[in-house]
């Protein structure tokens, strides 16, 4: 077999592995948002564990008091909610989906442009060896 016929399986498996890689990019996208959800939005806490009536949070960065600590020494129910650790935990899980989406994304539009690239290049070659013709002189 020519190397023409197994172009096409190759550009198809160098496609798959770009969606892979644009699926775990949007995957980390959705855990670097949910993480700012959990540092920037304000939520609500039951003063109870039955409680009707919850307490209003405010969100864990941008904060009216001196830190967003401050709740814990005051053993208030907001500061125990929402804690650093996981928000930060999202956040790191985030790092090496984007890295491997990205080198999976990288990887397969590489392989696809130098495989047109080869293509477009036996195609040059194939017209350079065909003879002249009267049309062409």
């Amino acid at each position: 077999m020519r190397s023409h016929d197994y172009d096409p399986d190759f550009r198809d498996r160098a496609r798959r592995v770009r969606v892979w890689g644009i699926g775990l990019l949007s995957v980390a996208g959705l855990l670097r948002t949910w993480c700012a959800v959990l540092l920037l939005v304000p939520y609500e806490v039951d003063r109870q564990p039955d409680g009707k009536y919850p307490e209003e949070c405010e969100s864990r960065l941008p904060t009216d008091g001196d830190t967003a600590d401050g709740g814990l020494r005051r053993s208030d129910r907001c500061e125990h909610e929402r804690d650093w650790p996981e928000a930060l935990a999202v956040l790191g899980l985030s790092v090496p989906v984007s890295v491997v989406g990205a080198m999976l994304f990288t990887g397969g539009s590489v392989s696809g442009r130098m495989s047109a690239h080869a293509e477009a290049m036996r195609m040059l070659d194939g017209l350079a060896e065909q003879p002249l013709t009267k049309h062409q002189s």
